[in-house]
């Protein structure tokens, strides 16, 4: 960093920090009575003394940090750092009630992170023996961790002022589109809501078993993938089922912004409105590319000719919209499939769903953008030096800001799955499959190729951890976090 901009950048505000980690940590209080309330219903009374214990020990933080005065402005940098610590420090809190379930703190903690990040992965060797509040526990992890934490608290506990907004998206993004952070998180939370009562309402029809339903529906919206077999889609007896599921995910993986513009102003006016093309191009371009992927895979199945090819047709578009909207429940073995299959699949996975959406990976719009960039650069070599050919996507002019902001995501992306990469590798792992499973964690996926299990080392546990983290994230705040100038050197005023 150059001297001029060090003396124009401000560490955070400990004050600023500590008043919206309240707030969050409030929101986690709020939200761990469901499983305390469903260990009741269960009667599973042990687990349901750690979930007070949790309740208590956050309320104790919580009550003292919201008596903070509220600050009338958020630094970037802020809102970044509460976003991480709280992503970090919600799992820390339930990995005491999961370690009731005979796992170590370390097993607890991945299946914390990973419910929490919506990724999927288990190093548990079966979760079948395992009690009924622990399946919803990490089902509703993956539900309110899907939505959003910070979504929720401003929906709910946060007034209406610039600093909700700013931690809403502290980077930018959709929320120029509605009045005030609070108005377009509570609108999330609505489409969020009735998504997931609609999946469940008809998950619980064609299951017939309400508990199934749940378990199946809060992973799937949420774009999780936990399931409460060991089989995943397979526990499910029919096709139907597996399909209800995966279309679920798929609903999950669009821009929730979208299914409210949709409903205020029609499908086609939503759709042909000049400033949400957008939309419109991640809807399409998710659609076309779940298709093509899944398609791609269903001629590799059917090339082993161990099932006909309706079956085939039908196992591989499970699979690709399954990788595709970082879902990450699995249909078949993953582990038995080609290599070229397996390279098909980690594409899939890395690019994910739509901004706004539950989904993972880089998403499906900054892959056009950056598509688009090198079509600009092809096109740049035939025109005379004096021309002015500014990118464009959907009809909009892209500013130099985000075009960089989503260079350096997708580089840092790339960076972070082949450092982990290499670990794995410098560890003994299978480098194919390694790499499978590192980008698996980064996406927020959850497929496995098998190497995520117990007897996995305890230094590749902690490294998908933090993988799952980064790519939830989207990388850029655990470096915020991370940084030394973020905690030291000079402060603005406090307003």
């Amino acid at each position: 960093m150059d001297e001029g901009t060090s003396t124009l950048s401000y560490a955070v505000h400990g004050r600023v920090v500590a008043k919206y980690l309240g707030q969050l940590i409030a929101m986690l209080a709020i939200l761990t009575l469901a499983p305390l309330g469903a260990s009741v219903i269960f009667n599973e009374y042990e687990l349901s003394l750690r979930y007070l214990v949790v309740i208590l020990v956050l309320s104790f933080f919580t009550i003292p940090l919201l008596r903070l005065p509220v600050p009338t402005q958020v630094q970037t940098n802020e809102a970044l750092t509460v976003v991480a610590l709280a992503f970090i420090l919600a799992p820390l809190f339930m990995s005491f009630p999961l370690m009731g379930e005979g796992l170590s703190f370390l097993d607890a903690l991945f299946e914390a992170v990973s419910a929490i990040t919506t990724t999927g992965l288990s190093t548990l060797a079966t979760v079948e023996d395992k009690s009924q509040t622990f399946l919803f526990a990490r089902a509703w992890m993956q539900w309110y961790g899907g939505l959003g934490i910070v979504v929720l608290s401003v929906a709910l506990l946060m007034g209406q002022h610039m600093a909700a907004r700013r931690l809403v998206e502290p980077i930018g993004g959709a929320e120029g589109l509605v009045t005030t952070a609070r108005a377009h998180a509570r609108r999330m939370l609505v489409v969020y809501g009735v998504l997931t009562g609609w999946g469940l309402w008809v998950l619980w029809a064609i299951l017939g078993d309400f508990s199934s339903a749940l378990s199946y529906g809060l992973s799937a919206v949420s774009t999780g993938g936990f399931s409460p077999s060991d089989e995943s889609l397979l526990g499910l007896d029919t096709e139907i089922a597996r399909w209800a599921v995966i279309l679920l995910a798929l609903g999950g993986a669009i821009p929730l912004p979208l299914y409210y513009l949709i409903y205020h102003s029609g499908w086609r006016q939503a759709l042909t409105n000049r400033d949400l093309r957008a939309f419109d191009m991640e809807l399409r371009a998710l659609s076309l590319m779940g298709l093509v992927g899944g398609g791609i895979l269903a001629w590799r199945l059917d090339a082993w000719g161990a099932a006909s090819w309706a079956e085939s047709f039908s196992q591989g578009l499970l699979l690709g919209f399954s990788a595709l909207t970082t879902a990450g429940f699995s249909n078949l073995e993953v582990a038995a499939l080609d290599p070229a299959s397996k390279l098909w699949l980690m594409g899939m996975m890395s690019v994910g769903g739509g901004i706004g959406s539950t989904a993972g990976g880089i998403k499906i719009l900054r892959l056009l953008i950056f598509l688009r960039l090198v079509q600009l650069l092809i096109e740049r070599t035939a025109l005379p030096p004096q021309a002015v050919h500014k990118p464009r996507l959907a009809g909009k002019v892209l500013q130099e800001e985000e075009i960089q902001q989503i260079l350096l995501l997708i580089v840092l992306f790339g960076l972070v799955v082949m450092l982990s990469w290499l670990v794995f590798v410098l560890l003994g792992e299978p480098p194919l499959d390694a790499l499978f499973e590192v980008i698996s964690a980064t996406g927020t996926v959850g497929l496995s190729t098998g190497i995520t299990g117990p007897e996995l080392h305890p230094l590749l546990k902690l490294l998908l951890c933090i993988d799952m983290l980064l790519g939830r994230l989207e990388i850029i705040a655990l470096l915020v976090l991370c940084y030394p100038r973020t905690w030291i050197g000079r402060r603005a005023q406090f307003r």
